[in-house]
């Protein structure tokens, strides 16, 4: 393969529906960003049928890379393997369920392509547009302002599945991360300030997806993840 700009990530665990629209329209989008790009899909021990769908792309479209595990490895791990292994300069990755619009693909890309290291998607700014039920936005308040208090962030937004990176900076910051799941998208922000990077947060169109793989279980687990951060980085500190 030619030189690759862009490699654009979507981790999946049993999302094959989900898949057969995101496929598709992300090779559209990113079509319109460069012709020099790569779509990873970091799949993660699905049994639905997934591995099979991204297979078949990929035997059709060198353009698609898919990366299976037989075990669960859970979301982070995924996505450290994924970019790990990514071949672009600038990698990026966003929901399979396409919740953050995809008309902001191209303003994510262009971030880091400006000078940026770090380009993350935000459902808590002013200008942002989404739509989701009371409960769960006075939830997402809730954790980004603990976030911001506990771990001196000055981001609005940790957990919007929708961010980008400038490869070699990323690099430096994945052996830090010690994050396996869902939490692995609040720490990569919160080491990104502590190393000095640059960054970039800008408000966006989200909708819900028609499910989510977000458990009470992995809410709990999150609040827990934010007070071992805190004394590994008081330890540190000290």
């Amino acid at each position: 393969m030619n030189h690759v700009e862009v490699s654009a990530v979507i981790p999946v665990f049993n999302d094959r529906e989900a898949l057969e629209r995101a496929i598709p329209q992300s090779l559209s989008v990113l079509e319109k960003i460069t012709d020099r790009f790569e779509l990873i899909v970091a799949e993660d021990g699905s049994t639905d049928g997934s591995t099979g769908l991204v297979r078949e792309w990929e035997r059709h479209d060198h353009r698609v890379r898919l990366f299976h595990s037989d075990e669960r490895l859970g979301r982070g791990k995924a996505l450290n393997r994924a970019f790990s292994s990514a071949r672009g300069e600038i990698v990026c990755y966003y929901d399979v369920d396409l919740a953050t619009d995809m008309r902001h693909l191209p303003d994510l890309i262009d971030a880091i392509r400006r000078g940026a290291d770090v380009a993350t998607g935000s459902r808590l700014m002013k200008e942002s547009d989404v739509a989701r039920t009371a409960e769960r936005d006075i939830a997402s308040r809730g954790y980004n302002a603990l976030v911001r208090l506990a771990l001196n962030s000055r981001l609005h937004d940790h957990q919007c599945g929708f961010k980008g990176f400038r490869k070699q900076s990323l690099m430096k910051l994945l052996p830090k991360i010690q994050a396996e799941h869902w939490f692995w998208d609040t720490e990569v922000l919160v080491q990104a300030q502590r190393a000095g990077y640059a960054i970039r947060e800008f408000p966006v169109r989200w909708r819900p997806g028609r499910g989510t793989t977000v458990k009470p279980r992995d809410v709990w687990e999150m609040g827990s993840d934010i007070v071992r951060l805190w004394r590994r980085l008081h330890v540190e500190k000290s």
